[in-house]
């Protein structure tokens, strides 16, 4: 075993969840791999001192940071950094990073197949030909439409929102509005307005963004009453970026006229919500960017930068960029205090 073989056997890595299989083999064959019995907050704390980099899939307590003495890093396996609470990570000077884009084909093909189920109420009519008959299922037909000609509002154009927004303007010659808070734009065929400008225009509005202090609560009682009466939308960003409240009364009173949410205020989904009963909803259990092909892909992404700060890089996605400097401080101390215990 040569000195850098040595290196990576000492390192320690802390899964929340179990990832790809191919993957996670690959972590156990080069480190020491844990997994807590317990995935929630107190079964991670009690072993969070062992870790040096922990990879996230279910919410971290701040608490944990002050605990993990040797913990380097923790990266995100996926793109959205709210399991991370990045004042303390900042705080205590670890590397946070994520898998940016890995999952972006699996969510778009995710919305695409619920703009289609929402114009063509293909769950209703499931659910009729199933629980009455062929008539009335067939009738639900009357009120179907096309996507093509149609005004796509998406919140958030970035990998994922700008895949959704040339599948639908190629795919389906559908109008493709963009609603960003940052300055790149994607493609000439996206045309970029303001959220208040956008929304009266959209007959389907995609909510595509990260959750932030500008996006949580975004989408709300006013924001909804902005839109066509009919409208229809779908949320794969955060279930706090919708004012939950505002959303029902507005399905409840027709002002939307349909929704396919993947995400929730919270989750799993209250048995008490009424958005169980809506006929007019598509539910499912936050899973749009969980695909065979999208796992492997961001398990590999997260596998591959352990991989560069093992080398003493810091990781191709960092987050925290502006406390490079402090990070690469930290490990040094890591690996000093290790070198020490070693020997």
């Amino acid at each position: 075993m040569n000195e850098n073989d040595s290196k990576s056997k000492r390192a320690t890595v802390l899964l929340t969840n179990p990832m790809y299989p191919k993957w996670q083999d690959y972590l156990s064959d080069r480190f020491r791999v844990l997994m807590p019995e317990d995935s929630g907050p107190s079964g991670l704390m009690d072993i969070a001192h062992q870790a040096n980099y922990i990879i996230v899939r279910s919410p971290l307590p701040p608490e944990l940071f002050e605990r993990a003495n040797r913990l380097k890093a923790v990266i995100r396996h996926g793109a959205g950094l709210d399991m991370i609470p990045m004042s303390a990570a900042n705080k205590f000077k670890i590397a946070v990073a994520n898998a940016p884009g890995a999952n972006a084909r699996t969510v778009a093909e995710y919305v695409i197949g619920q703009l289609i189920n929402l114009s063509r109420h293909l769950v209703q009519v499931h659910n009729a030909l199933n629980q009455y008959d062929w008539p009335t299922a067939r009738a639900l037909s009357s009120n179907a439409t096309e996507l093509n000609g149609k005004c796509l509002v998406i919140v958030g154009v970035g990998a994922i929102g700008s895949v959704i927004a040339k599948i639908c303007s190629i795919g389906f010659n559908m109008r493709v509005i963009g609603v960003t808070q940052t300055s790149t734009r994607y493609s000439d065929f996206i045309e970029y307005k303001s959220l208040g400008e956008a929304l009266g225009q959209a007959d389907y509005l995609v909510l595509s963004c990260p959750l932030n202090g500008k996006t949580q609560g975004l989408i709300d009682h006013k924001a909804l009453q902005l839109m066509k009466r009919g409208a229809k939308l779908i949320n794969v960003s955060r279930g706090a970026v919708i004012d939950e409240q505002a959303l029902i009364f507005a399905l409840k009173e027709g002002q939307l006229g349909g929704a396919a949410l993947d995400v929730f205020h919270v989750q799993p989904l209250p048995e008490t919500s009424p958005l169980r009963n809506m006929k007019q909803v598509i539910l499912s259990p936050h899973l749009a960017g969980i695909t065979d092909e999208s796992m492997e892909a961001m398990s590999e992404m997260v596998v591959r930068q352990i991989e560069t700060m093992e080398d003493g890089q810091l990781p191709q996605h960092l987050v925290n960029k502006e406390h490079s400097e402090a990070i690469r401080q930290r490990w040094q101390m890591i690996d000093t205090s290790a070198d020490v215990t070693e020997s």
